[in-house]
């Protein structure tokens, strides 16, 4: 799959700053798009867009047991079959592990880390880690995971549709994990760093993910670079409130009707198009859509998508 490289010229509004606004969308290949992911692909690039800026596409398989063959290829084409077309080349996480290391490393020296050996079921599914291995003194083993060290620090977030949230780190978070036992780095690691490299200046993402902020934007402080702005859209579920997602068996986005999707999403995002569009083409709604695109009017809440999973 080529990528899409769509100039500020070619959409209707441009950055009258002349700074360069970087979004992205970064999936898991677990599966292909229902329409919920599909929901925030449309949200992040209509921001990236509206501000003349560019909108990336990286995915996220680091976990490769999870990620079956030709996923993200299947993702990358319902993208392309709804007229969501990327700048520059797809970013692959599994490529990215040295770099990774070297943000780890960079943590750890500073004194940032410590291994742990404790399961989950020894944690008992605790929402906060109780610190069990918080000063525990000896080398890293193949049977221990890293967590970062949490400051008893208040963290402050702004965020452009969920509005102001404070969290108190050390009680709300506490210590996480960046380096799973398994090897593998965790989430909160590898999207703070891939965000870093790709110089991302807004990220827009479900709701679902609110709570994983506090803990990247410390990890932004640590590592010494700024945050982006970060704008959470609605989770969407089905009528009977189940969140639609690969776990709940949400159904695949079917991609050879993609202007009925695109007027689906724009209508739960606040922005229905007009009846003159009824049978646009998807490039069409989406330029419609970004000469319109209003954060205010995006609801905050969990949004219905009348559908049920099986």
């Amino acid at each position: 799959m080529r990528s899409r490289s769509v100039s500020s010229t070619a959409d209707p509004v441009a950055n009258p700053t002349g700074a360069v606004e970087i979004g992205r969308f970064a999936p898991s290949p677990t599966g292909s798009l229902h329409l919920g992911s599909l929901l925030t692909a449309v949200a992040s690039y209509l921001h990236a867009r509206a501000s003349g800026g560019e909108w990336l596409v990286r995915i996220e398989d680091l976990d490769q047991p999870r990620c079956p063959p030709g996923a993200a290829a299947t993702i990358l084409a319902t993208l392309d079959h709804h007229g969501l077309w990327w700048d520059g080349s797809v970013t692959y996480q599994s490529e990215r592990l040295a770099l990774y290391r070297t943000k780890l490393e960079q943590l750890r020296s500073a004194g940032h880390t410590f291994a742990c050996t404790c399961s989950r079921s020894q944690l008992n599914d605790a929402e906060v880690y109780p610190g069990t291995c918080r000063d525990r003194v000896g080398h890293l083993h193949a049977s221990h995971s890293i967590r970062l060290r949490v400051p008893a620090e208040t963290c402050e977030l702004d965020d452009e549709v969920q509005g102001r949230h404070v969290a108190h780190l050390d009680k709300d978070v506490g210590d996480f994990v960046i380096l799973r036992r398994d090897g593998i780095f965790a989430y909160q690691l590898a999207v703070v760093v891939d965000d870093m490299a790709q110089q991302i200046t807004q990220v827009v993402r479900g709701a679902d993910l609110f709570d994983n902020t506090p803990r990247q934007l410390l990890l932004f402080q640590l590592l010494g670079a700024a945050a982006p702005r970060y704008a959470h859209v609605p989770v969407l579920t089905d009528r009977l409130g189940h969140k639609l997602s690969k776990q709940s068996f949400a159904s695949s986005v079917e991609s050879h009707q993609p202007s009925d999707n695109l007027r689906l999403i724009l209508a739960l995002l606040g922005h229905e198009p007009p009846k003159i569009l009824t049978h646009a083409a998807p490039r069409e709604l989406l330029a419609w859509a970004t000469a319109h695109w209003s954060l205010p009017r995006v609801p905050q809440g969990v949004v219905h998508s009348g559908f049920v999973c099986i």
